[in-house]
């Protein structure tokens, strides 16, 4: 099947099922770390998400909300900022195309590089090419009350004050991308929760939802 022609491939593909669905898939896999299976096992989980509230197979900020607490009113700015990185076309949905594509960064095969500017765009609210501390204090006090943790006001001015001193190497009071990289190097547990386990073992946790396409591989169409 590897060394198929073109020809041979388009062949092979219209006796499936449903050959265009099997395309798309495919073209999501030459683009991300999921195979073609692992793909098809997602868009189950989309489709659960995504008809969670309001059944129109898209996910909606309320949905991916129930799917993070369980509570799709709970206000928090962590989720509304995973929410916008997730809405590539910013049209306030979170259609099947970049559900993948952004579960994609939290891919264990996914380089840590693309993860580190992932997570600096993330904090970056204001979107000016820096993390400012009061854009870095948001970000913690929203991270620990995901986390239900609480901690005095002292003690996340402490937090500021270590991470901006690690990190401020040139000392004009912000972060840029290069600092950062250089602040995730000295602290790579940083980046833990930037990888998710289960994404290299998706079809295992959805093992009745993976269709038979009969693709085992991404090359039968390249």
């Amino acid at each position: 099947m590897k060394n198929m022609t073109i020809k041979e491939c388009c062949c092979f593909l219209k006796k499936l099922r449903n050959p265009s669905r099997i395309i798309h898939y495919a073209l999501l896999a030459s683009e991300t770390s999921f195979s073609i299976n692992e793909i098809e096992a997602l868009y189950d989980l989309f489709e659960r998400l995504s008809y969670a509230i309001i059944e129109d197979g898209r996910i909606h900020k309320e949905e991916f909300r129930l799917a993070l607490f369980s509570n799709s009113t709970m206000q928090n700015l962590f989720a509304d900022r995973m929410f916008d990185s997730f809405d590539i076309k910013k049209n306030g949905v979170i259609e099947f195309d970049e559900f993948v594509r952004s579960l994609n960064i939290f891919h264990p095969d996914t380089p840590d590089s693309a993860k580190i500017e992932f997570m600096f765009r993330l904090y970056d609210l204001k979107q000016t090419g820096f993390i400012e501390r009061d854009e870095l204090k948001e970000m913690v006090l929203a991270l620990l009350s995901e986390m239900d943790a609480e901690l005095s006001e002292d003690a996340v001015e402490a937090i500021l004050d270590k991470t901006i001193l690690d990190a401020d190497l040139n000392g004009d009071g912000k972060i840029d991308l290069e600092e950062w990289k250089v602040l995730i190097s000295k602290y790579p547990s940083i980046l833990k929760n930037m990888t998710l386990p289960l994404l290299r073992e998706i079809t295992q946790a959805f093992p009745n939802f993976v269709l038979n396409t009969q693709v085992r591989e991404l090359e039968v169409i390249t």
